[in-house]
């Protein structure tokens, strides 16, 4: 049976509700120009049924109806790591990038970023050969693809290959409720193994935080269910970097990324760190973040006298630092030439005393030599005498 909302009751008669075994009610509901429409088991005899509001969605497929709260935390988690798409950030994360499954914030103010980083992400699971859906609440899906051209990453080619899906709309298009119903009907019949939001603070023009907040936690439980990898990326009013998100979200997600600006030497650079990342291993170091027609680096951090530098000051300071190598190498090298032609000098004049010891030792081993010979000739004729003489004494004495 059907019936209409009565003046106090669930139907006109108050009659339908008392005698039926099941009531289900039906509300439409307009907060803030957004409407939403809403279902709640008021009673279901001799069965055990849930007593939240739900939402669903009537749309050309039929009716959607999606659960509010997630009673349990009891999903499998993965130890297998993607990659951010940023050599430099995957080092920052252990060498190795996210864990899949996890759930990932960037946030930032404005102009610092975060998009290319979303687009990063995309390109590098596509690359992959995995799919990955975006869901855009502030920039046309030709326009991602356009900026993202700027910095050497080709989006249009993954969506003609199927691996990349876009889904770009205004928050105010449907309440909250009909966003996350459409937002798990389009994962449930894509199957991506990435979904990125980008950004989640536009939401609060359709709800209040905490309304948002229940709706990102929801959307966490589901995609870490189905060991889908999220990011979403959020604006921060301030510089404030120790604050929580405008949504109050960063300490439910696993991994938190800022970006912000660097004022610094008259110019305005950008500054990446990891907040956290659950489970793994991180930096806390502050790096350069760089967007070039290159793509997306992240440079090391460069300690100047002044502490870290960005920008040109890093810059100025490194040739100021490669000059000083130039120099002392050449000084090095200028000692080193010394050096050499004062060991040349000084084996020469080794070598030459060498020589004249050789000659003196050779002079002196003549002298004796002809000395022994002498010696040896004068005993030899010294003998001969001696016989000679023997010999004619015998003859004289014989005569």
């Amino acid at each position: 049976m059907t019936g209409e909302k009565g003046d106090g009751s669930l139907t006109r008669h108050g009659l339908e509700e008392y005698v039926s075994d099941c009531v289900i009610l039906l509300d439409h509901r307009v907060s803030n120009k957004i409407s939403t429409r809403l279902l709640r088991i008021v009673k279901y005899r001799g069965s055990v049924h849930g007593t939240n509001e739900y939402p669903f969605l009537i749309d050309k497929d039929g009716i959607s109806v999606l659960p509010v709260t997630s009673l349990l935390l009891q999903h499998e988690v993965s130890s297998e790591r993607v990659s951010s798409g940023i050599a430099g950030l995957d080092n920052m994360l252990g060498l190795k990038g996210f864990f899949k499954g996890s759930s990932i914030l960037v946030s930032g103010t404005a102009g610092t970023g975060k998009t290319s980083i979303s687009g990063c992400f995309a390109n590098e699971t596509c690359n992959r050969k995995e799919r990955c859906i975006y869901f855009a609440f502030e920039e046309s899906p030709n326009q991602i693809i356009r900026n993202m051209l700027s910095i050497n990453m080709d989006l249009q080619k993954h969506i003609d290959d199927g691996y990349l899906k876009f889904h770009a709309s205004r928050p105010t298009l449907n309440g909250l409720e009909m966003h996350l119903v459409a937002i798990h009907k389009m994962i449930r019949e894509f199957k991506p193994s990435v979904v990125i939001l980008d950004p989640i603070t536009n939401l609060i023009t359709v709800g209040s935080v905490s309304e948002v907040k229940s709706l990102l936690i929801r959307l966490i439980d589901f995609l870490q269910a189905e060991q889908v990898t999220v990011m979403f990326t959020a604006l921060t009013l301030n510089d404030n970097v120790t604050g929580q998100t405008d949504e109050s979200i960063s300490s439910l997600v696993d991994a938190w990324l800022l970006v912000r600006d660097v004022e610094f030497n008259g110019e305005r650079n950008r500054g990446l760190y990891v907040m956290k990342s659950r489970g793994m291993k991180h930096s806390n170091q502050v790096r350069e973040f760089v967007i070039s027609d290159a793509g997306l680096e992240l440079v090391d951090v460069y300690l100047g006298p002044e502490g870290v530098l960005t920008g040109s000051a890093r810059e100025t300071q490194q040739l100021h630092e490669q000059t000083g190598v130039v120099l002392r190498e050449h000084a090095v090298s200028r000692k080193d030439r010394e050096i050499q032609r004062k060991r040349s000098l000084l084996e020469g004049k080794i070598a030459n005393l060498k020589e004249e010891f050789e000659s003196f030792q050779e002079e002196l081993n003549k002298t004796y030599i002809e000395e022994e010979l002498r010696k040896e000739v004068m005993d030899k004729n010294r003998s001969q005498l001696t016989s000679n003489r023997g010999g004619n004494t015998g003859t004289d004495k014989n005569y």
